[in-house]
């Protein structure tokens, strides 16, 4: 993939300019904040899924006798 010279002098142009600002550069490539990629609704939903599963595999498996 190919860069425009364009592109990659206005790339150059911006890193020249945060290199005189010495530790006053502000991060623009992270996000602050708490943004999770899911919500809490679907984290409680997918522990009580996982933890409700392997409940029901061990009485399963304890009731059964062993291996089935």
């Amino acid at each position: 993939m190919t860069t425009s010279r364009r592109l990659a002098d206005r790339k150059v142009e911006r890193f020249e300019k945060n290199i005189t600002k010495r530790g006053a550069v502000l991060e623009t490539g992270s996000k602050k904040g708490n943004n999770y990629p899911v919500g809490p609704f679907l984290l409680g939903f997918f522990i009580f899924v996982v933890i409700g599963s392997s409940l029901f595999q061990i009485i399963r498996t304890a009731t059964s006798g062993g291996m089935a």
